[in-house]
């Protein structure tokens, strides 16, 4: 595993628990509004953390700990995920994977072997976007549906999410994703905020981008309701 953060204790990034967050170093998309772009661009990788030392202190912790979050960067892409899992799945703990959705076959497998308990997607756009906002100029939706389309069959807890920019979102390409994403699942939309971590700051971009209002995005989201009634605003200040 390649460990690049390691956060001891959250009420933030496991709904309703309290957990550990792993974060895991490269990613397979682009999206220039990442703000965690240290652990997408290599260039900004540093050494990764143990991962024995890491798997010990959530082991110790683990009569305290309710569950462990695991995500990056994209998890998916480590070939050991499988047995750091299941390590934590061991010492009693719930496991929460966040998942851009590109990799269904891995999603599938840890299902089908009982070592994920919560699933957070993002869904980074419609259809006609959507490589362009996940900065390439290709990507797999065909990869994409087969991992929402997974979730929903499962039976896994899971959630959909998506950070919405102004300057690659707008109102018909929201309507967009929500028509295409349409359905009964607990869906989340976050604002995004410029900060020092993010890709397009990081690589110097000469377009950054912006904010939604609250009232804007107020008003997304009741468009958004209308293909997915269980849609609602998250981390707003």
């Amino acid at each position: 595993m390649k460990i690049a953060g390691f956060v001891k204790t959250t009420l933030l990034d496991y709904p309703g628990h309290l957990a550990a967050t792993v974060f895991t170093q490269g990613c397979n998309l682009r999206c220039p509004f990442c703000q965690n772009g240290s652990l997408v661009l290599p260039e900004y990788f540093e050494t990764p953390l143990d991962t024995k030392e890491v798997l010990s202190h959530i082991k110790k912790r683990s009569s305290v700990l309710e569950g462990v979050c695991i995500t990056g960067g994209e998890p998916t892409l480590m070939p050991d995920l499988h047995v750091f899992i299941r390590e934590i799945k061991d010492a009693g703990l719930l496991v929460k994977l966040d998942t851009n959705g590109t990799n269904p076959d891995a999603v599938s497998a840890l299902i089908n072997d009982k070592l994920i308990d919560y699933v957070a997607m993002d869904i980074k756009a419609s259809p006609a976007d959507y490589a362009k906002v996940c900065g390439l100029n290709s990507i797999s939706l065909e990869k994409i549906s087969a991992t929402i389309e997974l979730l929903r069959s499962s039976g896994i807890e899971h959630e959909f999410r998506t950070t919405l920019v102004k300057g690659l979102h707008t109102e018909a390409s929201v309507k967009a994703m929500a028509e295409w994403l349409s359905g009964p699942d607990p869906y989340f939309l976050q604002s995004y905020r410029e900060e020092a971590g993010v890709i397009a700051v990081l690589n110097h971009s000469a377009t950054l981008f912006e904010s939604f209002s609250i009232e804007e995005l107020e008003k997304l989201l009741d468009m958004v309701r209308q293909y997915m009634p269980s849609a609602s605003l998250r981390g707003l200040s």
